[in-house]
């Protein structure tokens, strides 16, 4: 049970009700009954009885409690900061987004989030401290039983609701990039934790994380949850679907070569998707097609200087198959793919280097009879041995599988479906670090490296708390990246320079700012968003 308030915008006085929360079966979220106990008194801040109810209390005056609301009782509180993340939920749509699909919760999914952002890495458990010292959406303490309900009372539905929203706001015909990281978990409880590849090399069982991003906006609008023991490449189908589902047709999507597979290429052919893909070059499609042109990649007029690389462009054919069950049959027919080559000098001599190094390593086992098991397979490939009762194991290098391997040394190369240069193709992919920047934002930042939690329902929230999170963090980032504010601040360090700015608040007075440097205002221009002001 807690005390909740609210001011009457018309007569300005604050009244104060009891809330109970309960669970509503039908509905599947959390409600609150609420029962008038009195008015408050602006002069002593006490709670008046009014009349006609709680008779009971009628003769003494209610003491106020600590979940009064700020605009209860005269307080000062850090503003700065939080009116940083209220200005850009406005204008990102995102407070709007939240409250279309969480009318009764959105103001502490959005405080949560707020909470999460500004501590770095805090356990929710100090929540309490932190927001009676902070003005965030919400107004009152949230408590770790409270957060535990909220995540639960988050649906499916009201999920893909809100990314629906969001992702009608995003560019349409920009690239959006797609990847997946692990996140490690203590929990035997939850379904989807299991023992796969894991792209940190923690030992633990995981489950996995898809996140999409638009390339140009920089701001993730989809994730979905993924077992732990799934490939990359068999993801990538749900996740067309999801897209559809979602109302989204003209896709366009950036991938890392562990996304590729024949089976998704084929499939982003049958649903018309465009894509730019990372490839391995032992692919034998792309070192077929290498070879044709291998003497003329490196000529000074393929050279590029801003990147140090040569690049060069070959038009091919993929040979597209789809299943019909329909008509029991597989249809084959050509498409049209285009393959951006690189080759990077530095990298090249690097990779040769130390392929030499290991290849000393593995003649010198061999030679000692030191041989190491997991090795087996590399002697037999690289290495010729006689064994003779006189002289001994006589080790010789294969120098034309040697020369082979080398020969692709310092390339790598990129596949598309879509016109465009080598260049624009290189930018298009490396942008695609955002989705990496990220993983790194939600793991270390938003407390994500270890899922600690028991249940599906409370992962599934806390998911998309730190998923809302991230939007807010992705949006700075970019700013300060496109307005150099990088080279002078990190963003725990911009955050606070904002954070120290107050408010003061007085029962039926307008909300006061305090002091607000040059250099802070010039920050918050900079973010694209006006410095606050005194009401």
């Amino acid at each position: 049970m807690a005390v909740v308030y609210q001011t009457d915008k018309r007569s300005g006085i604050t009244y104060a009700y009891r809330s109970v929360s309960y669970w509503d079966k039908e509905k599947k979220q959390s409600r609150a009954r609420r029962t008038l106990i009195g008015r408050v008194d602006r002069v002593t801040g006490e709670i008046v009885p009014t009349d006609g109810r709680n008779r009971k209390n009628r003769e003494g005056a209610v003491p106020v409690t600590r979940d009064r609301p700020a605009t209860a009782q005269v307080h000062r509180s850090f503003y700065g900061a939080t009116y940083l993340l209220d200005a850009i939920g406005e204008n990102l749509g995102i407070t709007h987004d939240l409250q279309q699909c969480f009318p009764d919760t959105y103001k502490q999914i959005l405080s949560i989030a707020y909470y999460l952002i500004l501590e770095d890495s805090t356990p929710l458990y100090r929540f309490e401290k932190w927001g009676s010292l902070h003005k965030h959406p919400y107004g009152n303490p949230i408590t770790s039983q409270r957060s535990s309900e909220l995540f639960a009372s988050i649906t499916e539905a009201d999920k893909h609701r809100f990314f629906t929203l969001q992702g009608k706001r995003r560019l349409g015909q920009e690239f959006w990039a797609y990847d997946t990281t692990t996140l490690s978990s203590y929990s035997e409880t939850l379904r989807q934790v299991q023992y796969g590849h894991n792209k940190e090399h923690d030992r633990l069982p995981q489950l996995k994380l898809a996140l999409v991003f638009g390339q140009e906006s920089n701001l993730p609008f989809y994730y979905r949850k993924i077992a732990g023991n799934i490939v990359d490449s068999k993801t990538i189908r749900h996740l067309l679907s999801d897209l559809e589902f979602l109302g989204h047709s003209k896709i366009k999507l950036v991938m890392d070569r562990g996304c590729y597979s024949e089976d998704t290429i084929n499939n982003l052919f049958r649903d018309h998707v465009k894509f730019l893909v990372s490839v391995k070059m032992s692919l034998s499609l792309i070192r077929t097609e290498l070879d044709a042109i291998y003497d003329t990649v490196r000529s000074f007029e393929h050279y590029n200087e801003d990147y140090e690389l040569y690049c060069q462009t070959v038009r091919t054919t993929w040979k597209y198959t789809q299943k019909r069950p329909y008509k029991g049959d597989k249809l084959r027919e050509p498409r049209r793919l285009y393959i951006h080559y690189y080759y990077n000098i530095a990298r090249a001599a690097e990779d040769e280097q130390a392929f030499d190094r290991q290849l000393l390593a593995l003649k010198r086992e061999l030679e000692t009879g030191e041989r190491v098991p997991e090795h087996e397979n590399l002697y037999q490939k690289y290495f010729s041995i006689t064994t003779t009762p006189k002289r001994g194991a006589q080790v010789k290098v294969k120098e034309e599988v040697v020369r082979q391997d080398k020969r692709y040394y310092g390339f790598f190369a990129l596949i598309t479906n879509e016109t465009m240069d080598a260049v624009t193709a290189l930018e298009l992919y490396r942008n695609k670090d955002v989705v990496e920047k990220a993983f790194g934002n939600l793991k270390e930042r938003l407390s994500m490296r270890r899922a600690l939690v028991s249940s599906e329902q409370s992962l599934d929230g806390k998911l998309f708390v730190q998923f809302v999170a991230l939007i807010y963090l992705s949006y700075i980032k970019k700013q300060m990246q496109v307005k150099g504010l990088l080279k002078n601040y990190t963003l725990p360090g911009l955050l606070d320079k904002l954070d120290v700015i107050e408010c003061f608040e007085y029962p039926g007075k307008a909300l006061r700012v305090g002091e607000i440097l040059d250099a802070q205002a010039e920050l918050y221009y900079d973010l694209g968003i006006s410095p606050p002001t005194s009401l």
